[in-house]
């Protein structure tokens, strides 16, 4: 008697999970979309990184090239008489250093004691990976436009190197620092535009010049972003000597013991 109440009082408790058993998955065509077609793993090309990280520039880049000289709807020469027009003869020497400026907000919040996105060591890798590409870039493009300055001073006038160097220093800056907040982006974009601006006061570039510069001061910063990976490809796990620790170890010659570990940061 006692035998079958542990039977019936068994298969009162299985009986509900075996009614409640999930069938096994199909996985058969896990990557057949609704009409059948095979589409695998791929993400559309318009929601992946690189193209998300290219629009902005190209869009800079290229309508920069479509108001070189007199063409497009507001072209170079028509900004350029409009500059004139407004500032005369007025100059300034003070873009040769507003274009660095959006750096100095890094050592400032480094030492507030604010984080930036990546550590030091790879913050500096991201910089000079930038650098290289914006001056490799803009000196090819440079030198085969073959474009004069409005003030007549050489042919290399597009793109903007200045502007370029500026708003890949606010890139740099709003990448680091935008978790944190969206401020410190704005503060670097606004020098790198001031930048932009009296390049042309300064009748050193055209408006096709400071537009372009500034699509490849961008995306020579996402181009660094995109192609490092962080310390060769070990994520780093902070600053400092290292990470420390005590482990318990045991040998049979002797026996119980601790094993100091040490991993560099």
């Amino acid at each position: 008697m006692k035998t079958i109440y542990l039977l019936l009082l068994a298969l009162a408790i299985t009986g509900p999970l075996q009614a409640q058993s999930v069938p096994a998955a199909d996985t058969t065509h896990k990557y057949e979309n609704a009409s059948g077609e095979s589409t695998g793993n791929h993400h559309p090309f318009f929601k992946s990184k690189v193209f998300r990280a290219s629009i902005v520039p190209a869009v800079l880049i290229g309508y920069g090239a479509s108001t070189i000289n007199g063409h497009g709807l507001y072209s170079s020469y028509s900004v350029h008489t409009d500059v004139r027009n407004l500032f005369g003869t007025y100059r300034s020497h003070i873009d040769d250093f507003l274009q660095w400026a959006p750096y100095l907000e890094l050592p400032v919040v480094l030492l507030a004691g604010v984080e930036t996105r990546s550590d030091r060591l790879n913050l500096g890798l991201v910089l000079v990976k930038s650098e290289l590409i914006m001056l490799g870039s803009v000196y090819v493009v440079k030198t085969l436009t073959h474009i004069q300055r409005p003030d007549e001073s050489d042919y290399l006038s597009f793109p903007s190197g200045h502007t370029a160097q500026a708003f890949l220093a606010a890139s740099i800056v709003h990448a680091e620092l935008r978790d944190k907040s969206q401020w410190y982006g704005v503060g670097a974009y606004t020098l790198a535009t001031s930048v932009a601006a009296f390049r042309m006061i300064n009748n050193k570039h055209w408006e096709s010049d400071v537009i372009a510069g500034a699509g490849f001061g961008i995306m020579s910063a996402h181009l660094a972003y995109l192609t490092h990976r962080n310390r060769w490809g070990h994520k780093p796990t902070g600053r400092g000597i290292g990470d420390t620790s005590w482990l318990p170890t045991w040998s049979p010659a002797g026996g119980p013991g601790l094993c100091f570990v040490w991993r560099a940061r």
